[in-house]
């Protein structure tokens, strides 16, 4: 028989740890809440070091979150980015979060993300429809702090983003975010 779905989750340990009704002004909150994500899913065991969270850029309360999920769901596009993603776009019924079907602009939104995007969650922030991509740590620190390999971006992969109209901030928090990493490579999880 064939598969005819796929089911997703985050962990349950969310629920306890995020405050949805929150607002989280500022670039820096943004990204400190996604570097907490990553930080507690290794702590509980519930996926790899990554944390996302997507808010709605006029009030600054969160649209979704998302966590590294790979193993867990044996699913290898289950990254914290497309976790974020996909639970933002099924909230709000819409494959792009900044545009209507007729493609007009509808609203804001800010992707805070505790690392720079792989290849796989880049090409999925391309298309997400964010307008601001806020990044942690970098991707030479992840490929120097744990196995992950990120696989290959475009030479001007910031530029490529700001022509599409995703303002790029990087380095925010970027200490706590290699920490977070720089735990998860020295640890038994980091070793598979």
């Amino acid at each position: 028989m064939l598969y005819a779905q796929v089911h997703l989750t985050l962990p349950a340990w969310v629920h306890e740890h995020v405050d949805a009704t929150r607002a989280y002004p500022g670039d820096e909150a943004k990204v400190a809440l996604a570097i907490e994500l990553s930080r507690l899913n290794i702590e509980a065991a519930s996926g790899g070091p990554f944390g996302a969270a997507v808010f709605n850029a006029d009030d600054d309360r969160i649209v979704s979150i998302g966590v590294n999920r790979v193993l867990p769901q044996s699913c290898s596009v289950a990254h914290a980015e497309t976790m974020a993603y996909m639970l933002a776009q099924q909230r709000l019924q819409r494959a792009r979060l900044n545009r209507d079907l007729d493609d007009n602009p509808i609203g804001r939104f800010v992707l805070a993300t505790s690392s720079q995007p792989c290849c796989q969650c880049y090409g999925a922030t391309v298309w997400a429809g964010i307008d601001r991509l806020l990044i942690g740590a970098r991707s030479e620190d992840v490929e120097a702090l744990t196995p992950f390999d990120e696989g290959p971006l475009p030479a001007d992969w910031v530029g490529e983003l700001q022509r599409r109209g995703i303002e790029v901030v990087r380095d925010l928090h970027r200490d706590a975010a290699r920490e977070v990493l720089r735990r998860y490579g020295e640890s038994d999880a980091g070793r598979y």
